[in-house]
């Protein structure tokens, strides 16, 4: 077995002859003296939130907790603090600079529109006298400013592989298929995202049968299904995606609380590793390409706080604790990617 010193020294030669980087988490360290900017804690600050939810007229209800109704604020007040440095502040004109003439496409389920919510709020709070243009076509919706020329989009693809429907009518869970790839491939930056609609059962399961290659079942463990998913979507990326051009996210797996009524400040304490992630960490580590790993999993489950509860959607009605509150925790998750892509 290797000692620690052989292991940092074979790191380090993996590191120099891979100048693609793969994933890693590495990423976490770019240009920060070592930093992981994912562990950290959450602290009060008066200075949060970094804009101001009524000055974003587009909120989707289901996000939109104070307009709801909520009448606590200090969910608002949290800033993620990482250990050993300082996470940049958001700078929306510097972020649109950036990404002048490129497009940026969330690419997943409603908690990719969780967070392209989050954003398109705190770019627009931050010079709402700027000409922005609002659409959807089919599963996508386009968010554009043209003083910048920037587009923001979000690409409803819960499970990133497809699902068709047979001869008869049955929905198939196509493992090794991935057609709505065509649709991603003219962006400049992508963020993706699948977990939450894995576990869904009954009548919520949205397949009857699994085609795996030339195998068809009616189901299995989930978290195979999972895995499986995930590696049609790396292999898509190993094959297909210039990395060079075009920068890929995950955003990692969004957790969500069985309980987060009237919670209104951070857990001291999560139950620790998360399976769902545990499983994409595998996948992306076996990559050939740069991938980023966005990893919101452990910071967010922190925040039973940030939940709308019973002001989301379904207001008094139902209880919401797997969507996030905008303003909220999607913020710090687009704080966190704004400082990555500073450093790519």
């Amino acid at each position: 077995m290797m000692d620690s010193f052989s292991l940092a020294l074979l790191f380090l030669v993996f590191m120099l002859n891979n100048v693609d980087g793969k994933l890693i988490n590495d990423v976490n360290n770019l240009g920060l003296s070592g930093c992981d900017l994912f562990k950290g804690n959450w602290v009060y600050d008066d200075d949060y939130p970094l804009y101001n939810s009524s000055v974003c007229p587009f909120i989707e209800k289901q996000f939109d907790c104070l307009r709801n109704g909520r009448p606590d604020g200090d969910y608002l007040k949290y800033r993620w603090q990482p250990n050993g440095c300082n996470l940049p502040r958001f700078n929306a004109t510097d972020f649109q600079l950036k990404l002048k003439g490129k497009r940026m496409m969330f690419v997943g389920d409603s908690l990719s529109l969780d967070q392209w919510q989050s954003l398109t709020c705190m770019l627009h709070a931050a010079d709402p006298q700027a000409k922005h243009i609002s659409q959807r076509n089919g599963a996508t919706s386009f968010f554009t400013f043209p003083k910048y020329n920037t587009s923001y989009l979000v690409f409803r693809d819960v499970f990133l592989i497809d699902i068709f429907k047979d001869n008869n009518g049955t929905r198939v869970l196509e493992l090794d298929s991935l057609s709505a790839a065509a649709q991603w491939n003219e962006m400049d930056v992508l963020v993706f995202n699948t977990w939450h609609w894995w576990f869904h059962t009954g009548r919520k399961q949205p397949w009857g049968f699994v085609q795996d290659g030339k195998c068809t079942y009616k189901d299995a463990t989930r978290l195979i299904l999972y895995e499986k998913a995930l590696n049609t979507w790396a292999k898509w990326v190993d094959t297909e995606v210039d990395t060079t051009k075009t920068k890929i996210f995950f955003q990692g797996v969004s957790p969500d609380h069985d309980n987060c009524v009237g919670a209104t400040k951070p857990s001291e304490s999560t139950h620790g590793s998360h399976p769902g992630e545990i499983v994409l960490e595998k996948v992306l580590r076996g990559m050939n390409k740069s991938v980023y790993l966005l990893n919101v999993t452990k910071l967010s489950q922190y925040r039973l706080d940030g939940h709308p509860s019973v002001y989301g959607f379904g207001g008094h009605k139902s209880m919401d604790c797997t969507h996030w509150c905008v303003a909220g925790v999607a913020d710090t998750w687009n704080v966190l990617l704004s400082a990555i892509l500073d450093q790519i």
